[in-house]
């Protein structure tokens, strides 16, 4: 095949029961595109599942000689890469049709590296809350210190900027990281406030822990080089941010 546009990146562990509507959802988006499902050691049923599209040239499926995390999986992911852009899409969640459309247009129109999207929260067996989280327009770096308006799965970004910022700390949240690490470089990243992908509450999320969540949002501000004041700061703001977005 020639060179697809954009490159889904999409680590599974153990997904057999949501990764069909995952991978779906990616062959509906009417672009030139790759799909790369890395596996990150399934016990499951997830090779089966996926075997059904082995025939497709825009198919890869690659799996890990050990388990390596969600993080270093994507990592591997953008490293296999081909495509101009990276998009990032877990395995539990799924897009609306033309969402990576909408987001090339932003990003060829302002020529900005980054594009996120609102989400309408799902339960985890795949029916509606009622809830949506919005995004802003135009994230700044300093918008971002103060709440991660950017889901991973719902993310675009030119391989470039991928490749030059990896997702690193896993006992944090780590794509969190990398987005603070985007931006200050670049800038500001673009937003698409329509509910383009459908997240799934899971109960063994990391975010679900909430304890566990708030240890690790800590980490990040110090990770990105903020002493324990600052970083105190940033942390009270994201909590009340937090209770907002979830609750609101």
């Amino acid at each position: 095949m020639n060179r697809p546009l954009v490159s889904v990146i999409m680590p599974v562990y153990n997904g057999e029961k949501y990764i069909k509507r995952a991978v779906e959802s990616v062959y509906e988006q009417g672009i030139s595109l790759e799909l790369l499902v890395i596996d990150d050691g399934s016990t499951d049923g997830t090779e089966e599942v996926l075997s059904a599209y082995e025939g497709r040239e825009d198919f890869r499926y690659i799996k890990n000689k050990e388990n390596m995390g969600a993080a270093r999986s994507r990592n591997r992911g953008v490293q296999e890469a081909v495509g101009e852009y990276v998009a990032f899409l877990d395995a539990d969640d799924w897009w609306d049709r033309g969402k990576l459309k909408e987001q090339l247009g932003i990003l060829e129109k302002t020529g900005l590296v980054m594009c996120s999207t609102g989400r309408e929260l799902m339960k985890a067996d795949g029916s509606d809350t009622g809830r949506y989280i919005p995004v802003r327009e135009k994230i700044r770096y300093r918008d971002l210190l103060k709440h991660n308006c950017i889901n991973c799965s719902s993310v675009l970004i030119r391989r470039e900027a991928a490749l030059e910022f990896p997702m690193e700390h896993d006992d944090s949240h780590e794509d969190y990281i990398t987005w603070l690490k985007v931006l200050k470089k670049y800038g500001s990243a673009a937003g698409i406030n329509k509910p383009l992908l459908k997240y799934r509450l899971s109960e063994g999320g990391k975010s679900r822990n909430k304890l566990k969540s708030a240890s690790m949002t800590y980490r990040v501000y110090r990770y990105a080089g903020y002493d324990p004041v600052r970083s105190s700061l940033f942390f009270i703001s994201y909590a009340v941010n937090g209770v907002w977005k979830y609750f609101h």
